[in-house]
């Protein structure tokens, strides 16, 4: 069986127990686990996958509590390491009506973002594997260097490696910052899931299909482009496209739905 590697942010989701609210109006939450590579792991084993989950927790509740999580739910740990250095990183999200979200982050440094390259060398990889990743770790942090390290690790073995840009803007110190990252990380990717509302921002095209041509550089042999309530459409360097409709639903949270 093939398997995933998921690296990056694993953290804490506050959730409102309330919707339309502004963030500092919002009385209660409900706490889960989230991070998008974490979700992506997650997911995959709920499908019958096999998925192992590369971070850094804090020694601390927030960290027992998604160690508990990623165990319960079949998900390998033997590579997720914790620290004392830092905390577990958290997340407070407020929700429109419409199930839309704006996102809070405390994690100045948090626990994920000291993994580092040297962390990385015990990690035996094969062909079989699937490297995913995302962009909020992607700020100038040794969790950086590991990055490089691993794709590099699983290009040189053959395996796929998969980039989700998650753009995720208050983690930057600007919008440049955050636009160049991304940007030198197109082309080691086999696989790029990219959304609507991320497309003209990481390509610099409003044009789609100009945009989603620009993506095809590097390794990139196929895009995912998901469109929310339109559905999702899958763009391989060959030419050919297949499009998904969107089901009709009454969106009540989207947090995660992309990494799903």
């Amino acid at each position: 069986m093939r398997r995933l590697l998921a690296i990056g942010e694993a953290l804490i989701d506050f959730i409102p127990n309330t919707t339309d609210s502004k963030l500092k109006d919002v009385e209660g939450f409900s706490r889960q686990v989230g991070g998008a590579p974490c979700n992506v792991a997650c997911t995959t084993t709920k499908l019958g996958g096999q998925a192992e989950m590369i971070t850094q927790l804090g020694e601390d509740a927030f960290g027992d509590l998604i160690v508990e999580t990623l165990e319960d739910l079949g998900v390998g740990t033997q590579y997720l390491k914790r620290s004392s250095e830092a905390n577990t990183a958290l997340a407070f999200v407020s929700l429109t009506k419409e199930g839309e979200r704006d996102f809070s982050f405390y994690r100045k440094p948090s626990a994920d973002m000291l993994y580092n390259e040297e962390q990385v060398s015990q990690i035996e990889v094969t062909e079989q594997d699937i490297l995913h990743f995302c962009s909020v770790d992607r700020g100038v942090s040794p969790m950086k260097m590991a990055h490089k390290a691993l794709i590099e690790k699983v290009r040189h073995a053959n395996g796929t490696v998969v980039f989700d840009p998650n753009v995720r803007l208050p983690l930057w110190d600007s919008e440049a910052d955050c636009k160049s990252a991304i940007q030198a990380f197109v082309p080691f990717a086999d696989i790029i899931k990219i959304s609507d509302e991320e497309l003209s921002f990481v390509t610099g095209y409003e044009d789609e299909n100009q945009a989603i041509q620009w993506l095809f550089q590097g390794h990139v042999q196929a895009v995912i482009y998901t469109k929310g309530a339109e559905g999702a459409a899958i763009y391989l360097k060959d030419g050919t496209t297949i499009v998904e409709q969107g089901y009709k639903v009454k969106a009540i949270d989207t947090t995660g739905a992309g990494d799903a």
